[in-house]
């Protein structure tokens, strides 16, 4: 997608009708219709979390027990607008190596927003972190949580809700951000 076209999907996705957003809704409603566990993770979850930016796909937290389940609740969709990744509980952010993180269970981490589920906040940041700290080519998912400091104006001590694995990477994510929040 190039020039005006990729306009036209930004204003659309922002608008909340672009193909992400369709597929969400799709997911969404099928998952809920088979009474699944789920919650939307990645950048839509930063989306409803308060934080501005584009996606071109769609990650989905599902319980491990219940994956052959979502699978073929999404076969049974048809092909859908946008790309659709599902993380599975139990299962290691980043490298998939075992750490002292791992993908919670969708039921435990939920936060209801405009009648979606998505990951609450701590446990995307602890998520993001986590696949950063462990795998160099996630570095984006280490930027993502610098900008929800900076864009969210998160305290230094939301750090202590983290898992220590992740606290020290994210105080040191916090101390980048806090000459731009000295400036506000």
């Amino acid at each position: 997608m190039r020039g005006g076209a990729a306009i036209e999907e930004i204003d659309r996705f922002f608008a909340g009708t672009g193909r992400v957003h369709r597929t969400m809704r799709a997911v969404v409603r099928a998952l809920t219709e088979k009474q699944l566990k789920y919650a939307v993770a990645g950048g839509m979850a930063m989306l409803a979390h308060g934080f501005l930016q584009t996606t071109g796909s769609l990650d989905v937290l599902v319980r491990a027990e219940e994956i052959e389940a979502v699978q073929s609740t999404l076969d049974g969709l048809g092909k859908l607008d946008a790309p659709v990744s599902l993380l599975v509980s139990q299962q290691y952010p980043g490298d998939g190596k075992p750490k002292p993180v791992a993908f919670p269970d969708p039921a435990d981490v939920a936060v209801e927003i405009d009648g979606i589920k998505y990951v609450d906040l701590r446990s995307l940041i602890e998520l993001k972190l986590a696949s950063g700290i462990s795998h160099p080519g996630r570095v984006k998912d280490l930027a993502d949580v610098q900008d929800l400091i900076r864009n969210l104006k998160l305290p230094r001590n939301f750090g202590e809700r983290l898992n220590v694995y992740v606290r020290g990477k994210f105080d040191e994510l916090h101390q980048g951000v806090e000459p731009d929040q000295d400036s506000d």
